[in-house]
């Protein structure tokens, strides 16, 4: 079955498979409308940032990198990093979600992570493209409630729970990298046309999700901590 995002590109031509899905692109195009809308008379960071994730959007859902994410674990995870990283992060400071537990947004996004991780959710999203974007809004929603909270209040309780996110990170990318075989089998004839195993492949993506996920969430944590204590010291 063809999943979502699909078929698996070529070697040599993997750079023009984009996704036109009408569906997608209406929805992209009314998402846009109704963001220019509600912050026409905001200020120029919070247009900035709506921008931001308008553009992560469309590389991680029309680019090749969602084509890509087909033939290689290792796109699919830089696909989730993109997700979480950047598209989240960018609505939660143009359309920041108010009055969430920060206890039940770092819960519902840890338990979408793993989930993602677990094969026979991930053959489910392979097959079906409902429960594709369903598997997205369970990472991308609770991904915004939580940046929300961590970026929008300044408190060092807040800011620690970034700690326990990258160790799952950590662990998530061990798993992966260390693993002895392949768990996604859905990649495994798809990953021969890029030169790589499936086990390879694998670990590929544990090391994306250890060192360009892991680090820079890191560095966030570091700087927002130092920031919340110089202010406290202040006062």
């Amino acid at each position: 079955m063809t999943p979502y995002c699909g078929p698996a590109p070529e070697r040599t031509d993997w750079f023009g498979a984009w996704n036109f899905d009408p569906y997608l692109l209406t929805a992209l195009l009314v998402l846009c409308l109704w963001g220019a809308l509600t912050l026409r008379h905001q200020q120029r960071d919070r247009k900035g940032a709506a921008t931001l994730a308008m553009g992560a959007a469309l590389l991680a859902f029309v680019s090749p990198l969602c084509a890509m994410t087909v033939a290689l674990f290792s796109a699919r995870t830089l696909h989730h990093l993109v997700v979480f990283g950047l598209l989240a992060p960018a609505l939660a400071l143009a359309f920041p979600i108010r009055k969430v537990p920060v206890v039940a947004s770092f819960a519902a996004l840890s338990a979408a992570l793993w989930l993602w991780h677990i094969p026979q959710v991930y053959s489910a999203a392979w097959d079906s493209a409902l429960v594709y974007w369903a598997m997205q809004a369970a990472l991308i929603l609770p991904a915004w409630a939580f940046w929300s909270v961590i970026l929008g209040r300044s408190k060092l309780e807040h800011v620690v729970w970034l700690v326990p996110l990258v160790g799952q990170m950590g662990l998530l990318g061990a798993l992966l990298t260390f693993a002895q075989r392949p768990f996604y089998l859905e990649h495994l004839t798809h990953a021969e046309r890029f030169g790589l195993s499936a086990l390879q492949d694998q670990q590929l993506a544990g090391l994306i999700m250890w060192v360009p996920g892991m680090i820079p969430v890191a560095i966030l944590a570091g700087i927002m901590a130092q920031r919340v204590l110089r202010r406290d010291m202040h006062i």
